[in-house]
């Protein structure tokens, strides 16, 4: 059970945190530096009626993803998020579950990559954050909740994202990504989040199952996309994957060769952000 000194935690470390280092817009008049209720909820993927009743002391049961949420949205140190979890009363996550702790190093790039769309993965392609540039080219996906936000899942039994594949580069891109589901398996055995990830899946598409019987192995690394923008049109952009040594955090990059069409519309979709065309 947290402690109440979790929520006033949570709040002092809230005010700290200016909008302008998790690249919020900062226009208006603001009371503090730091984050509003609505900013730290955004960033960190639940409600704000949820971050105002852990700050209040109202709900004492926050689950590790929370709170793991809540150190990537507050940019704790490792001290401080494993400060925090014990505040919460749980452990840490230990070598056995799949890390998802941003490091600074990480989050320093995310800062630095403004004009390029990024997002960040765990070892089982579960998103923990994207930047404005890759949800405006991919679509936003602060609304995505619990296991919505699972690229595995996604493929197999989520809606139509904006990805163009022919049905062969389709069945290649399934394999590789259950081929790397098995290497995070295999590495993290003991994650409970991980077995009920690949039970669903299991139990909701034949293909996957199939994929999955046979055992293979692999990495899901680079590639090249179309993406079917609903405002831009078509784009086919480069789309490397970096793993963070010592982590397994994957960090998925989009970028378009200078002076190309791609290079344009990308530079387009980085002015709009989310936001739709009018006119």
């Amino acid at each position: 059970m947290a402690t109440a000194e979790f929520g006033k935690t949570v709040r002092r470390w809230r005010d700290r945190v200016s909008p302008e280092a998790s690249g919020l817009p900062t226009g208006g008049k603001r009371r503090a530096a730091g984050l509003r209720r609505e900013e730290l909820a955004m960033l960190a993927g639940i409600s704000v009626d949820y971050v105002t009743r852990l700050e209040q002391g109202r709900a004492s049961h926050p689950s590790a993803q929370v709170v793991e949420a809540l150190a990537r949205a507050l940019r704790l140190s490792v001290e401080e998020r494993t400060h925090l979890f014990r505040l919460a009363g749980l452990a840490p996550p230990g070598p056995e579950t799949i890390p998802t702790y941003i490091t600074p190093s990480v989050q320093r790039l995310l800062d630095r990559l403004t004009g390029t769309p990024v997002a960040v993965y765990d070892a089982s392609w579960t998103l923990l954050v994207a930047n404005q540039p890759y949800a405006a080219l991919m679509g936003d996906p602060s609304g995505w909740r619990g296991i919505q936000r699972n690229g595995v899942w996604r493929n197999f039994l989520g809606p139509a994202g904006r990805v163009l594949l022919t049905p062969e580069a389709r069945r290649a891109l399934e394999a590789t990504l259950v081929a790397d589901l098995r290497v995070a398996a295999d590495h993290y055995p003991a994650d409970q989040r991980l077995r009920r990830l690949v039970a669903e899946l299991r139990a909701g598409s034949d293909r996957f199952a199939a994929l999955w019987d046979a055992g293979a192995v692999g990495r899901h690394e680079a590639a090249r996309k179309t993406i079917d923008h609903p405002h831009v049109g078509t784009l086919t952009l480069d789309c490397d994957v970096l793993t963070v040594e010592g982590s397994d955090l994957r960090v998925m990059v989009y970028t378009a060769e200078p002076g190309t069409r791609e290079a344009d519309r990308l530079a387009l979709l980085t002015v709009l952000g989310t936001q739709a065309l009018v006119g």
